[in-house]
């Protein structure tokens, strides 16, 4: 046991050290040097976006967010705990072994069970907070029927895939108990690119309809940014997103042939033609950077780690609860609600590692952004755009970006895009060598 926690504590500093060698640098200290191109003379003129202090409904709204995260997080801990140490898991163990008699058949049973009750433990505070917050702050469109249908489609999905996947580490678990967490780590590298893969074309379409640009002179011009940015072929969706959400965003997802760039149709609404470019130059960055497949690297690795520390703790647990849990081994379908709650533990212990490594993604994509385009207005007002519409905080507490933010902060994203502008000061761009014709688009 020792021995584990030792080799625990030394791969969490080392994936701390390179999360903390990539962290994003400070940005540039703003120019004084005159821009010799029309962009950046049109950014002088205007000169740099500033911030406005959040609003009344905005403080209110970061406050309750936080305040509902920590409820949230204590929650996941304390669900699967409820169902473990009453011994529930065990009495739907039970029951599946009664309906599916054989082995497979009991897991997918148990699957489809725990994901009903799990379901309906947790539909309260996820009606709070996905229907009636939002409504209260003014964040949603969505009526009660199409959040409650996403929500019954969710469960669906989380069953299916269940069924599909979870008997794998259970197979591990019995053929191989003192290295399945190994086996079952290199095979989440499989299973994430099958999700980042199938997710855009199987299970999006699901809870909204995407379909191609409605303005196609603009559909021309991100496909112009796109071509100078190096990729062919690209595909722009358009997502009616008003149906759930007043807030604006736009993603990147897929890998190989289902890789796309989406855009909600609030974004199209909300945004001027000149940030809507950038925001869709931000989002080529993450595709040009290949952050997809990294993710599935770091990911992968994260939860390897997470299944070795489920493998040196349940052993301890099981063996001086295993009367109250109705169950003496991990390979017990029954474990399950252990294996959450320790696989929920230790990635909130990561949160850091990882929300570290996504800024850094997210931040070069913002510089990536700003090199493609050499609009430096867009960028900063698009940001603030998003702060507003979205009731952004622009400075959260820092425990709070430490555990919370997957992006930078406004603040930071804003003050980057003021200053940022090698291509001004005659300086090589960081990812100009990714960019077609780059040298000929600038003369």
């Amino acid at each position: 046991m020792n021995r584990c926690i030792i080799v625990c504590v030394l791969l969490c500093v080392a994936i701390l050290s390179i999360a903390h060698a990539q962290d994003p640098q400070p940005p540039p200290a703003p120019s004084t040097t005159s821009s010799a191109n029309a962009p950046a003379a049109n950014d002088a003129e205007r000169g740099p976006v500033v911030l406005p202090p959040p609003s009344e409904k905005a403080v209110r709204f970061y406050k309750s967010g936080v305040a509902l995260w920590l409820f949230q997080n204590a929650w996941d801990l304390i669900v699967p705990l409820v169902i473990l140490f009453t011994g529930f898991s065990a009495k739907l163990r039970n029951g599946a072994r009664s309906i599916g008699r054989y082995w497979y058949f009991t897991i997918a049973i148990y699957v489809a069970l725990f994901g009903i009750v799990n379901f309906l433990i947790n539909l309260p505070l996820a009606y709070y907070a996905q229907f009636v917050r939002m409504h209260a702050f003014e964040l949603s469109n969505q009526t009660f029927a199409k959040w409650i249908l996403d929500a019954f489609k969710g469960l669906g999905v989380e069953i299916v895939a269940g069924i599909l996947f979870l008997w794998v580490p259970y197979l591990l678990l019995k053929k191989s108990p003192k290295r399945w967490w190994l086996y079952t780590g290199l095979l989440m590298y499989v299973f994430y690119a099958c999700i980042f893969i199938v997710k855009p074309v199987v299970i999006d379409p699901l809870f909204n309809d995407f379909g191609p640009m409605q303005d196609k002179a603009l559909e021309q011009k991100i496909l112009a940014l796109a071509d100078r940015a190096g990729i062919e072929g690209s595909r722009v969706f358009e997502v009616n997103k008003s149906e759930d959400t007043k807030t604006i965003n736009a993603y990147v997802t897929g890998i190989g042939p289902t890789a796309r760039i989406v855009l909600w149709d609030t974004a199209i609404k909300g945004l001027t033609e000149e940030q809507l470019l950038y925001v869709m130059a931000h989002e080529m960055g993450h595709y040009v950077l290949k952050h997809a497949y990294t993710n599935i690297l770091f990911v992968g690795s994260l939860m390897m780690l997470g299944f070795y520390v489920i493998h040196c703790a349940s052993g301890w647990i099981i063996g001086r609860y295993k009367d109250r849990l109705g169950f003496d081994n991990l390979a017990d379908i029954a474990s399950y609600p252990l294996i959450l709650f320790l696989l929920t533990a230790t990635m909130l212990v990561l949160d850091p590692i990882t929300n570290t490594y996504s800024r850094y993604h997210e931040h070069e994509s913002d510089r990536f952004g700003l090199e493609l385009t050499e609009n430096n207005y867009a960028g900063a007002s698009a940001f603030k755009k998003l702060y507003e519409d979205n009731l952004g905080y622009p400075n959260p507490h820092p425990l709070v970006k430490i555990w919370r933010a997957s992006h930078p902060t406004v603040a930071e994203r804003v003050e980057f895009c003021n200053t940022y502008r090698p291509w001004a000061e005659g300086q090589p761009l960081k990812y100009g060598h990714l960019f077609k014709a780059a040298e000929a688009a600038r003369n």
